[in-house]
């Protein structure tokens, strides 16, 4: 399988082998070429945003109203603009109707501000 590759600062994809894993309990860790990424959910937010880690999570807002799940499904669109990847290549691992969240990103292309200082 192939590795993702690391982003520049302009948030485009460079040559290089994906984000080291880190085992420290940050807010994601690598399984092959799968990423893990805890997420504290934000909805009814102004905008579709990602935040900073807060502890073991990364914080992300969006629009949409927690109904049904709703809120869930754009986080999932907006989040596969921000990692280059398809909206099936993101699995919802728990926390559909919670704040709390865990995601399964497979080949991340790009990667998102926050993720800058993980690497």
């Amino acid at each position: 399988m192939t590795k993702a590759k690391q982003t520049t600062t302009a948030g485009e994809p460079a040559t290089g082998a994906a984000p080291a894993a880190r085992q420290d309990g940050r807010f994601f860790h690598w399984e092959g070429d799968v990423l893990v990424v805890n997420i504290l959910g934000t909805p009814s937010a102004r905008m579709d945003k990602i935040g900073k880690p807060k502890d073991k999570q990364l914080k992300v807002a969006v629009t949409a109203d927690p109904v049904g799940g709703k809120a869930t499904d754009h986080m999932v669109k907006f989040l596969a603009r921000e990692f280059g990847v398809r909206v099936g290549d993101i699995e919802v691992v728990f926390g559909r109707m919670s704040v709390n969240k865990q995601l399964r990103i497979a080949n991340p292309s790009k990667f998102p501000r926050a993720f800058k200082g993980e690497q």
